[in-house]
């Protein structure tokens, strides 16, 4: 435990921003899968329409520092291909 009282901040923000980071990637995979969901549904409509939201789900996330610009771009890639294979 620690002594110092910023100390004592500091690990209840460090656990509330914890927290909050795995609900936030939580709810970014399941933007992610539902875009696959759809894409396994042959529905181009719906496809689309999750892969919107995963897009800005995935732009904040970078923006917040809770995953990598990589990962974004790579994730992006994956789903528009996945989607573009539709036809």
């Amino acid at each position: 435990m620690p002594n110092i009282k910023s100390q004592i901040k500091r690990v209840k923000t460090n656990e509330k921003r914890r927290q909050f980071n795995a609900s936030f990637k939580a709810s970014l995979r399941t933007a992610i899968k539902n875009v696959e969901l759809a894409v396994a549904n042959n529905n181009a409509e719906a496809a689309k329409e999750a892969y919107n939201t995963a897009n800005k789900k995935l732009d904040k996330a970078v923006a917040k520092g809770i995953c990598h610009k990589n990962f974004a771009a790579r994730q992006k890639s994956r789903l528009s291909k996945k989607i573009n294979g539709l036809g």
